[in-house]
């Protein structure tokens, strides 16, 4: 039985390789790779020879299968992207899930993420964050992706292209408060690396007058727990105190749980529901 090696590579400097991941490329029987054009100039950096087949999204359906019977056989494989870690916006899981389901060994070897490295530079909050990679291309996925960010007060980490910053910029902008602030890392590791912590109005302004260049990702602020709250309160204002007993009443409630979740949703006392009530 073979090991699939989830390996991860460098995001822009070469120099961001551990010594863990230059053996197993050596000593694997095969690598597979997102994009072998852009994996054979690591390997010829390093003078590793192994054998290489090509692994991505619009052929994994047919690669998955041969992959994991090749495991099955016995070969260890190594499985790397175009940069960073693999499994990570690539099909890099659905091979890693199959390894799993077919009861080979699945293994990774930790290393360079785009998505943690622009967290760290954000100067944000990295108690909890979310990673959402790409925004979805349908509309109402899309919005349906905004408006939880908009209601999370969690960071979140996304990746785009140049030539579609603006456009997601300003999509974003239409949901989020244009004060929330946010952090824009172009070219990561590189000799050019750059971070543009501001508001998301002032990305917008800054990258409306400079040409978006290279490759990004966006680090996005939270929302603040205590605004959220407040909104969620407000939101039930216009709802008529018996109404909003109501709709607990249906679900099952009796009238004292009722009373008492009223009470958290409009931020009062129960002692306030109760004299709204009668009064």
């Amino acid at each position: 039985m073979g090991t699939l090696y989830l390996c991860a590579t460098p995001i822009g400097n070469l120099e961001d390789i551990t010594l863990r991941v230059l053996r197993i490329l050596k000593e694997a029987d095969l690598i597979a790779a997102e994009d072998t054009r852009q994996t054979m100039k690591l390997l010829n950096h390093f003078e590793i020879k192994t054998p290489m087949v090509s692994y991505h999204e619009h052929n994994k359906y047919q690669k998955t299968p041969v992959l994991v019977r090749e495991l099955l056989e016995g070969k260890n494989i190594a499985l790397v992207t175009d940069a960073g870690t693999p499994a990570i916006s690539d099909p890099g899981a659905e091979l890693a899930l199959a390894a799993y389901e077919a009861g080979a060994e699945v293994t990774s070897l930790p290393g360079a993420s785009a998505v943690i490295t622009a967290l760290t530079l954000s100067g944000l909050n990295t108690r909890s964050f979310a990673f959402e990679g790409f925004l979805p291309q349908e509309k109402k996925e899309r919005a349906r992706v905004l408006e939880r960010v908009h209601a999370s007060t969690y960071t979140t980490v996304f990746y785009e292209a140049p030539h579609r910053l603006i456009k997601t910029l300003e999509l974003v902008a239409q949901v989020i408060p244009p004060e929330r602030k946010i952090a824009v890392c172009r070219e990561l590791t590189k000799r050019h690396e750059t971070v543009l912590q501001c508001s998301l109005a002032e990305a917008l302004q800054h990258f409306r007058q400079n040409e978006p260049r290279g490759e990004f990702v966006f680090v996005l602020e939270g929302a603040d727990a205590a605004v959220l709250e407040q909104q969620e309160h407000k939101k039930w204002e216009d709802i008529p105190l018996e109404e909003h007993m109501e709709r607990y009443l249906s679900q099952g409630m009796d009238r004292k749980e009722a009373m008492k979740a009223v009470a958290k949703d409009r931020g009062m006392t129960k002692n306030q529901v109760y004299k709204g009530l009668i009064g």
